[in-house]
């Protein structure tokens, strides 16, 4: 007995280190530190739970944050790039975590007299420390009262929101006969749905949550895996005619039900069960559910109970998005029709599963039924967001953009939680109809619906999506610390590596290095035309044309040989670097290509695209006169800002004496509108 008391204290230490060892990622937890001192999860959080009064979760998350404040003392790295050393997926929790830790946010470490006296100041006194500069430049005790107050109420109201982050586990079949288990997923899928349609709750993906359906992990190692505070658990099985469904509300942070109820139903009365559901999980989350959510939630999908059981098993198929899973899923889906001829959403997922079969092929044999199927889907419900989302992929397959995004910014009104229309819209806003902000935050709100994706090449591909947007927007630490998250994730990402030699160059300017980077890059796979271009690209700059000519020449012999018109705004850098080379005719050929593009250009960068013509053609208060018009528009990548001033073309405007404020202009403009951008961003909790 003598012995116990340094027995504990060593184990926690070794607990420390191993969690130490494995800090930065994100993914080590309660299973892992298990694993790595080679003994059972129970036996852990047994021994975790005697020595230090806390859970295991709760445990590595006080040994990341205590890392993470010395990193904050000691060091000069952003907030964002902490969270991520520390093995915080998200920053918003990371920084929720650490204000509950010590009392204020991560941002204001080390400033005053805080550093000094951190170890033996309480909470109320940190505080007051935090904010003493207010005290001492304040006019009178009312503004210092006041000040306070404010900071305090929009603290509370950030609490809040946080607070109503939700995921619905994989409910269990509780039947002794498996065939059931379509129905039950169906209970688990409708409960999803339902509160989904509540714009005050932020509810996680079923992509995400499919992974813990034979979990052993605990309550608070999944919600924070997740970064939720609240899940429902559930179980369900079908007696004849009956429907019997045990479901509870978790809060994550005591591990303990807030609401629960089990019900036993008649199979006729399903749907009611479904609503009832939902409003009771919003009641005891007290989210607000307005009027119209409160009638999709109760609109039932069909009168017709065999239809609808045709439906269930067909979500099952339709789900595994394989091949087959969709072959088997659209008879199963006109199974339903045929027993309700109005059913909306067997009509959506019929248009889906041949959208995702053509769009897997690429045969291009299915557009009569996926055009008919929709508006069968919105003829019988024009406020599903499945309707929607099916007509606008129709419109995303023939090419027309623009006639998707009315129909997938209606869905995300009728189903704000919707991860599939997320992801679409970062996807359309990020390469088909350019607009940094709208891509930025679209990819964040897929992060935070997808925060826990099945597999690590999805999550990689997520995370490199996002970095994109954000080095688009300039937020560039911000998209260094996500591409670093997508290689951990999978190193072998095709796009990643060179995503992050960009953004690099954003950070240093380093052009030598960065021509080297992107020369290694190509010679992984030479048949790379985007890293070719750039490669090129980056000899021209630096006004190395013999390099530049040997690069451009096999970027133009492999756009011909594979009949591509791709990198169109490409042609006059072409035609500069052959012209140098002296074949003067192929140049004129592409300076006549690069006029046509210019003319037919609709995008925000026409007038930047101009400007470079005219610079080229000599008529330098033309270029002038269309930079000007150029630095009136808003939400531009901020390549353009680095790119244009290397620029050789541009390089004789640079004695014009309008150049220098019309390009200052243009970067007040980007930051101005990037600055709104994070505000903006900030008020809806995205970062």
């Amino acid at each position: 007995m003598s012995n116990t008391p340094n027995i504990e204290p060593e184990f926690i230490k070794r607990a420390e280190a191993i969690i130490l060892e494995n800090l930065s990622n994100e993914q080590f937890g309660v299973s892992e530190l298990a694993d790595a001192m080679n003994m059972s999860r129970s036996n852990l959080l047994r021994k975790i739970k005697k020595q230090t009064e806390h859970s295991a979760s709760q445990f590595i998350r006080q040994v990341r944050l205590q890392k993470g404040m010395g990193l904050l003392q000691e060091t000069s790295l952003t907030v964002s790039e902490i969270s991520y050393q520390v093995g915080f997926g998200s920053t918003s929790y990371f920084i929720k975590c650490f204000r509950e830790q010590y009392g204020y946010p991560p941002g204001e470490v080390g400033r005053g007299s805080l550093e000094e006296d951190m170890e033996q100041e309480d909470v109320s006194s940190n505080f007051l420390k935090q904010y003493q500069w207010k005290i001492i430049t304040a006019l009178s005790l009312v503004v210092i009262v006041s000040s306070l107050f404010l900071f305090s109420k929009k603290d509370a109201e950030s609490v809040v929101e946080l607070e109503k982050t939700i995921a619905v586990l994989p409910f269990k079949n509780e039947s002794s006969d498996s065939t059931n288990l379509y129905f039950v997923n169906g209970l688990m899928e409708s409960a999803l749905g339902n509160l989904q349609k509540i714009e005050d709750l932020r509810v996680i993906s079923r992509t995400s949550v499919e992974k813990y359906r034979n979990t052993e992990k605990g309550i608070a190692e999944i919600a924070e895996e997740l970064n939720v505070n609240y899940l429902v658990e559930g179980s369900g099985q079908r007696v004849g005619n009956q429907v019997l469904l045990s479901i509870q509300l978790i809060e994550a942070s005591s591990d303990r039900p807030i609401w629960g109820e089990q019900y036993s139903r008649e199979v006729g009365d399903i749907f009611a069960l479904q609503n009832e559901v939902a409003q009771k999980i919003a009641a005891a989350i007290e989210a607000v559910v307005t009027p119209a959510e409160l009638e999709q939630i109760e609109k039932r999908p069909t009168a017709n109970l065999v239809a609808y059981d045709y439906y269930l098993q067909a979500l099952g198929p339709y789900y595994a998005e394989t091949n087959e899973g969709w072959e088997k899923a659209i008879p199963l889906f006109e199974k339903a029709i045929e027993n309700d001829p109005q059913f909306a959403l067997a009509f959506a997922y019929i248009s889906i599963s041949y959208y995702q079969l053509d769009k897997v092929q690429n045969q291009k044999q299915y557009m009569q039924q996926i055009n008919s199927y929709a508006d069968k889907a919105l003829l019988y419900d024009s406020k599903s967001d499945v309707s929607l989302i099916a007509k606008a992929l129709y419109y995303m397959y023939i090419g027309e953009y623009r006639l998707a995004l009315p129909h997938l910014e209606k869905a995300l009104e009728y189903n704000p939680n919707s991860s599939a229309v997320v992801a679409v819209l970062s996807i359309l806003y990020g390469s088909y109809l350019p607009d940094t902000a709208k891509h930025l935050k679209y990819a964040l709100m897929r992060v935070q619906l997808d925060i826990a994706a099945n597999d690590p090449t999805t999550k990689s591909y997520i995370y490199l999506e996002l970095s994109n947007a954000l080095i688009q927007t300039g937020f560039i630490e911000e998209a260094l610390t996500h591409i670093n998250k997508s290689l951990d994730f999978d190193p072998k990402n095709y796009y990643a590596p060179y995503l992050k030699t960009l953004i690099l160059f954003a950070k240093d300017r380093n052009i030598e290095q960065t021509t080297k980077l992107l020369e290694q890059e190509w010679q992984k796979d030479t048949t790379r035309l985007d890293i070719l271009q750039d490669v090129a690209n980056f000899h021209y700059y630096q006004e190395d044309y013999d390099n530049a000519f040997f690069y451009f020449e096999k970027f133009v012999q492999a756009k011909e040989k594979g009949g591509l018109n791709s990198y169109p705004h490409e042609d006059i850098k072409i035609g500069v670097v052959y012209e140098k080379m002296g074949l003067d005719e192929e140049a004129a050929d592409y300076f006549k290509a690069y006029e046509d593009y210019c003319e037919i250009n609709q995008s925000i960068y026409k007038s930047a695209s101009m400007a470079v013509k005219y610079a080229h053609e000599g008529k330098y208060n033309q270029a002038i006169e269309q930079l000007d018009i150029f630095a009136s528009q808003v939400n531009y990548q901020y390549w353009i800002l680095i790119f244009m001033q290397l620029d050789p073309i541009m390089k004789p405007l640079k004695n014009h004496p309008g150049f220098n404020e019309t390009m200052q202009k243009i970067k007040d403009r980007f930051w101005e509108n990037q600055a709104k951008l994070r505000k903006s961003l900030e008020e809806q909790g995205l970062i």
